[in-house]
């Protein structure tokens, strides 16, 4: 079995008493969060992948490959993207129970595509696969 998921680059947040605001997703961002930003974050990213995620079972260990796409032209360390979109997505596979637990027993490898240009449309587009 083999589904695609798209994740975004940057995760809009609302707010109650000022307008959304909007993260980038990736570890130059992160460590700079106090907690309770980095929780409202990271639940809202997994929220805007219900739909792609509620349902989906994997019975056995499975593989990600992810593939990034970035809004500008501007130069991108692509694993400070992918670091903390691997934690939110695995985090998100458990909680949507697309799989029992995010750690080597089901996850057996992560793969890494090289980056691409795609004005206006950032995003990263993750490939689940079971191994047989």
């Amino acid at each position: 079995m083999e589904v695609k998921i798209i994740t975004p680059f940057r995760q809009r947040v609302p707010m109650k008493r000022v307008k959304d605001k909007l993260y980038s997703i990736n570890l130059n961002q992160y460590r700079n969060w106090h907690p309770m930003v980095e929780n409202k974050v990271k639940k809202q990213y997994s929220d805007d992948l219900e739909d792609q995620l509620s349902g989906l079972t994997f019975n056995g260990p499975i593989t990600l490959d992810y593939q990034v796409f970035k809004p500008t032209r501007a130069r991108l360390d692509k694993m400070n993207v992918i670091a903390i979109t691997s934690k939110y997505f695995q985090d998100a596979l458990v909680n949507w129970e697309c799989i029992p637990d995010d750690n080597d027993d089901f996850i057996k490898d992560e793969f890494v595509r090289p980056t691409i240009y795609d004005k206006n449309n950032g995003r990263v587009e993750i490939t689940i696969k079971t191994i047989n």
